[in-house]
């Protein structure tokens, strides 16, 4: 077996996590990640069939049932995974219905995947409806995205507005919006649940008072997706309490949308 630390998928998780703790965007424990994998790309790293031990996992999820998962451990800090990645990380695969999870490699220390591991599933489910390509599910909590939702309206298709209109970027990149959610009790199915039903029409969830869910088909793409929406917060922040002089109009949203080939949510631009 070649050593699973080299794997593309282990190395780039292990680079991702340490620059997003390197944005500021997972303090202490906060934050997790699950990315799925196929068994092709698992196989020269180790044996599917050793089960190291299982793990109740408090839901169903019967879409996953037999599916690969690179997760984040409970209590974790982002800043430690570079230095032992077989501790803070694990991989399992689902079994029973979803309703239990065998550990084939990590946790070593006897930990277990994160708390928000039954969300990040249903997100999972969720997802793959709309995109099949889609395999990464990054929980984090930004900053100014979090400043954002104690002073603006929580409203979708506003925070949506507001965002596009600080940059560019924006509407090229997340051209579906953003779907937002108030505050609700993290750590529970409940939060799991309407996480997974926004992320039937967006790829990106504001939890308000506490965070950011992003989905995408790789790493790279949805830390992206991440950072650009936490871009234009901050710059929204910066000018919030100031005169308006200029904005990106809608007839300008339009124009950038058709110019880069992107379908804008619909009803969200004023024509």
């Amino acid at each position: 077996m070649k050593d699973i630390l080299t794997a593309p998928f282990m190395t780039e998780l292990v680079r991702t996590m340490t620059n997003m703790y390197a944005h500021g965007w997972d303090e202490r424990n906060g934050g997790n990640v699950s990315v799925l994998l196929e068994e092709a790309a698992l196989s020269p790293y180790l044996n599917p069939q050793a089960v190291i031990r299982t793990l109740p996992t408090g839901f169903e999820a019967p879409e996953l049932d037999g599916r690969y998962f690179l997760v984040t451990g409970t209590g974790k800090y982002f800043k430690n995974v570079q230095y032992d990645p077989a501790k803070d990380l694990g991989i399992v695969r689902l079994a029973k219905g979803g309703a239990q999870a065998e550990l084939l490699w990590g946790f070593s220390d006897g930990g277990r995947f994160t708390s928000e591991f039954p969300a990040h599933m249903m997100s999972h489910v969720s997802r793959l409806r709309v995109d099949p390509l889609n395999k990464v599910i990054l929980h984090c909590h930004p900053a100014n995205l979090l400043a954002m939702t104690f002073v603006h309206a929580l409203d979708e298709k506003a925070f949506t507005r507001s965002l596009w209109q600080m940059c560019s970027e924006c509407v090229i990149v997340f051209p579906e919006g953003v779907n937002v959610l108030p505050w609700m009790l993290c750590g529970t199915n409940e939060i799991g649940e309407a996480t997974a039903k926004k992320m039937e029409t967006a790829r990106l969830v504001v939890w308000a008072q506490h965070g950011i869910y992003g989905a995408g088909k790789d790493l790279d793409e949805t830390f992206g997706l991440i950072e650009t929406a936490e871009k234009a917060a901050e710059i929204y922040m910066k000018i919030a309490h100031l005169p308006r002089l200029n904005t990106i109009s809608d007839e300008g949203l339009t124009r950038l949308a058709e110019h880069y080939g992107v379908k804008v949510r619909d009803g969200y631009l004023n024509l």
